[in-house]
């Protein structure tokens, strides 16, 4: 099989180099075993503001132009409802809180994002005396059904080979690689957390962290946006919410712990009062960096191997925009952001 790229792993970032090379009519073939789950667990909140501090998510907004519409097309070719607009709430703690929000709220970035307006609590089973302030912009994409349509289609043209990916069986030369019986121009890998194990880019700083989630039913709280208030809380259908996220640095295995569900459990009964009952719990390797930047660019010794990596708590508004960026480094030579690229290591 002759095609312009083989591509490794299909999360976030391996879905957005795909969606990069249908719109330029470039064929590709994809490698993935599954042994990642950061995509598939992965709350996939899009928000331009970091609520912790009430400052902007870099390059929000031209992250958002790019990742909307992808979304939007994914869902209108595989018939697939993907992107779904809910308003996130940050609670307050404190006046002092209160205050903070409306001095961001008339930053030139965050204007636009941030409502002026208070916003009471009218829900006797959330503990918020001080309100909510509202973030404007925001959703969630479904990650999960996104990656499992998008497989689904990709077996279906014969193009996703699930099986690991033998860093070993590639060959590389100045014309192109070539992986058992696929040829091609280049190779990128977009693998997350599984890069630890690429022998071309083991030695990027990734540092792993492993986030868990719960899912609980509470038919009481009947909610219709998104809560931050020390966990994320973010409401499902059929009175399901998420509740996340925890970070853990050094247990780096796909198992979930009494640990973060406790650690979860004890924040959320701090913030609501009405029964409910866990019904999952599942955790991920999130592939993070420590500047807090993707991983993205090319083998300092190969000229056709790329890497699409690192990003981290944020995959549904970064992911799009680098893969975009890779596209047009490979393609074009357009030089990459140097915040992004892998060379500041």
């Amino acid at each position: 099989m002759q095609v312009d790229y083989i591509i490794v792993g299909i999360g976030i970032a391996g879905i957005s180099f795909c969606e990069q090379l249908r719109a330029h009519g470039k064929t590709f073939v994809i490698y993935d075993n599954a042994s990642q789950q950061s995509s598939t667990v992965a709350g996939g909140l899009y928000n331009p503001v970091v609520l912790k501090r009430f400052t902007s998510v870099w390059k929000s907004t031209e992250q958002l132009d790019i990742a909307l519409p992808l979304y939007a097309n994914i869902e209108k070719r595989l018939s697939v409802k993907l992107d779904y607009k809910i308003p996130v709430y940050r609670k307050f703690a404190s006046l002092e809180e209160q205050n903070n929000w409306f001095a961001a709220s008339d930053k030139p970035l965050l204007s636009k994002y941030l409502s002026p307006k208070l916003v009471k609590n009218d829900n006797d089973f959330i503990n918020a005396p001080f309100g909510f302030g509202e973030v404007l912009e925001t959703g969630r994409i479904d990650v999960k059904s996104m990656i499992k349509a998008y497989k689904a289609d990709l077996l279906k043209q014969e193009i996703l080979i699930e099986t690991p990916f033998d860093y070993f069986d590639l060959q590389i030369d100045e014309n192109g690689v070539a992986y058992k019986k696929v040829n091609a121009k280049h190779v990128v890998f977009a693998e997350g957390f599984g890069i630890k194990q690429n022998p071309f880019f083991e030695n990027l700083p990734l540092n792993p962290a492993k986030g868990e989630l719960l899912i609980i039913e509470a038919p009481d709280l009947k909610m219709d946006y998104v809560l931050k208030a020390g966990v994320f809380l973010i409401p499902l259908d059929n009175d399901l919410y998420i509740v996340g996220a925890t970070y853990e640095w050094k247990d780096l295995s796909h198992n979930t712990s009494e640990k973060a569900k406790t650690e979860l459990l004890t924040k959320l009964d701090k913030l609501i009062s009405c029964d409910y009952k866990v019904v999952n719990q599942v955790a991920g390797i999130r592939p993070t960096v420590k500047d807090r930047r993707p991983l993205v660019g090319k083998h300092q010794d190969y000229n056709n191997v790329f890497i699409l990596n690192g990003l981290g708590t944020r995959g549904v508004m970064i992911g799009p925009y680098v893969a975009k960026q890779l596209y047009n480094f490979i393609e074009y030579k357009t030089p990459l952001e140097k915040e992004i690229d892998i060379c500041r290591f």
